[in-house]
Formats: C-alpha cells, structure tokens, sequence
C-alpha cells in the first residue's frame, strides 16, 4: 500500500496530511482501511534500500551508479500522489531538508523528487558538477515534461533520474560533449515516438548542503522549432562553456544577499559583470524570448512521460 512507508513505520504528519486529502477523494473509507493495513501483523516486511556510503578512494563513476541504483530501488511512483511537495523557488538548505525525508520515508518517488535527491547523495562529490536538464515533449496530440541531473565528471557528460522508461533516466558519464549527451536523450525519446520540442538547462548547483542559494533551474532555454540542427548543437556548447566560465571564477553562484550587495557596492558595474551576467534576468532564451515567468510555480505534475 502506498500510506505506509517500508517496513510499515508511520509516515510524518505532513506526509499523512497530504496522503489522507488524496485518498478521501478516492476512497470514502479509505483512512479506515490503511489503519487496519498498518495494524496488521501478519505483512511480509518490505526491504527498505539502504542510502550509499562511500570509500574515500571509491571512484566517482562507481558512486553514480550506487547513486542511480539506490534512486531506482525506490521505485517508481505510479499512485497518481505526490508524496512529497518540492517547491523550486525554496532555498537549497530547504531542498536537502526535503531529500533527507525521501530517504527516511523511502516512498516512491517521480522525476523531480530523484533530481533534488540526486544532488542531496551527490553534495560530497565536490569533484562532480551538477546541472538540471528538463525536456519538453509531444506525443499523440499532447504535451509531456521531464527532468534529470546532468552531471559532469572529468570533462565527460552523465545524467542521473528517474523515469518509466530506462533510456530516459541514467547515464554514465562517457560523453564527450554536452551536445552528444542531450542528442542520446532525443534519441531515446525518438523511440518512445515522443518528438522534442523544448529543453531547458540550468547551471551548477552548490556542494554546500546549507546554502540559501536557491537553483538555477533554466538558465537556457533551447526550443527545437526555432532552432537548426546545427545552431541547437552550438547553443548547447555555449551553455557548457557558461558553467566552466562561471566554475573557474568560482565554486558555484552567488548567494542572492551577495549580489544584493556587491550591486549595492559597485553601482558601475556593466551588464557584463558576472554577478548581473548570471541573474535571473540575463538567462540566455536561446532561441527565443522567454519573459519572465509571472503565473508563479509550474505545475510539477506535469513532469511526467507517459509514454
């Protein structure tokens, strides 16, 4: 039953709050019927996946796949209930908070969730970068979004998440390039008979669990129609060669009290200071031009491929 976490130990009262909303509207005895499941004794026990822990001398790409294969043994959440409420505009502290809970509960667990707990199993990695990359789908007349965390690791491209389809979740870090890691994504969507419109790519995202930075989720927009093959292709080696830039004048972006007060400080600086270079209002549209987005959070259960 999906109201009771592995091993049958109870869930957190904002979990069962959101859980009992979503079952009322389902099952009218439906608090009733996960009591007497919780109290029964004679369930089997269900495994509940241990997180990583690491060798200081464990190579990088062997942590990614510990990583990736302790995301897949969470599973899935096929329910149609989100188990946990991730809002992209919190800080990143809040964030890693949220990952520590999905290990405790080990519920199953959609796109975005592996994204935020990938980079919360990732933050002492500190030789890895990490990036989000969303894509934006059609199939059959209708729309579909996904996201994974692209990962960098010695000059080669990877990606860890989670998905229905197993070409559309991990890849190992062996790609040379940017470009050919998100032309394998298109491919395996391809033959889904999904055809990519959109993908959106962010920038790095700090190794500092407490950080109050919050992530940069589309820094660059790329919209397939109003893009050739070619001009897509060198878009996506211009945003690589941002996140090198900005890697090399630093260990990730600034926190937003820091710009506030480097501007402060130094009214004179030029629209190509950094700090301004990286905001939200210089990301390159790519393609197109993208204002500023004033409905507020998308919808996260958009993020879904059903395919």
């Amino acid at each position: 039953p999906f109201f009771v976490n592995r091993g049958g130990l109870p869930v957190d009262e904002p979990t069962w709050e959101r859980m009992w909303r979503h079952v009322g509207r389902i099952h009218p005895e439906g608090e009733r019927v996960a009591q007497r499941i919780r109290g029964a004794a004679d369930l089997p026990k269900i495994p509940i996946p241990s997180v990583p822990a690491f060798q200081p001398s464990t190579p990088i790409p062997e942590r990614l796949e510990a990583v990736q294969r302790y995301i897949r043994e969470l599973q899935y959440n096929h329910t149609g209930t989100q188990f946990f409420e991730i809002k992209k505009s919190r800080p990143l502290t809040g964030l890693m908070d949220l990952a520590k809970e999905m290990t405790k509960e080990a519920l199953p667990i959609k796109c975005l969730e592996a994204v935020i707990l990938g980079i919360y199993l990732t933050n002492n990695m500190t030789t890895l970068d990490r990036f989000p990359i969303s894509f934006k789908t059609h199939f059959s007349g209708n729309y579909f979004r996904h996201i994974v965390l692209g990962v960098n690791f010695g000059g080669r491209y990877g990606a860890l998440g989670i998905s229905r389809r197993e070409e559309l979740m991990y890849k190992a870090p062996v790609f040379r390039t940017l470009s050919e890691l998100i032309f394998d994504f298109e491919e395996a969507y391809r033959r889904c008979w999904h055809t990519l419109k959109k993908v959106k790519l962010g920038h790095c995202v700090s190794h500092d669990p407490h950080s109050v930075e919050q992530i940069e989720w589309k820094h660059s927009i790329l919209d397939l129609d109003k893009l050739t093959r070619e001009d897509f292709r060198k878009e996506l080696e211009r945003h690589a060669r941002d996140m090198r830039l900005k890697i090399g004048k630093g260990t990730g972006p600034s926190s937003p009290t820091k710009d506030r007060k480097k501007d402060v400080s130094s009214p004179q600086r030029g629209q190509a200071s950094p700090h301004r270079r990286n905001s939200r209002g210089d990301r390159r549209p790519s393609g197109e031009k993208k204002p500023a987005d004033s409905k507020g959070m998308p919808d996260l259960n958009g993020y879904q491929i059903r395919v």
